[in-house]
């Protein structure tokens, strides 16, 4: 069994009851929860059956995203 480990964006819903999570290396994979335990273990589960899918179509497995986050702010 191989460990990898991946980013993912974690977000308050607009109506506060609960979290979206998404793998930003993982095109489509997202979840969500109604606590940010739930919402991240959520995604850790989709993680897992997004790579499972890959391994069962001989498809490459992404690694995590050599991204750097950043706070920018703009003007409108």
């Amino acid at each position: 069994m191989q460990v990898l480990g991946y980013r993912v964006v974690l977000r308050a819903m607009e109506d506060k009851k609960g979290y979206v999570v998404e793998c930003p290396a993982l095109d489509g994979c997202i979840s969500e929860g109604d606590t940010k335990e739930e919402a991240l273990a959520n995604i850790k589960e989709a993680i897992v059956g997004y790579l499972r899918s890959l391994i069962k179509h001989n498809e490459p497995i992404p690694g995590d995203l050599d991204a750097e986050i950043a706070y920018v702010e703009v003007a409108v």
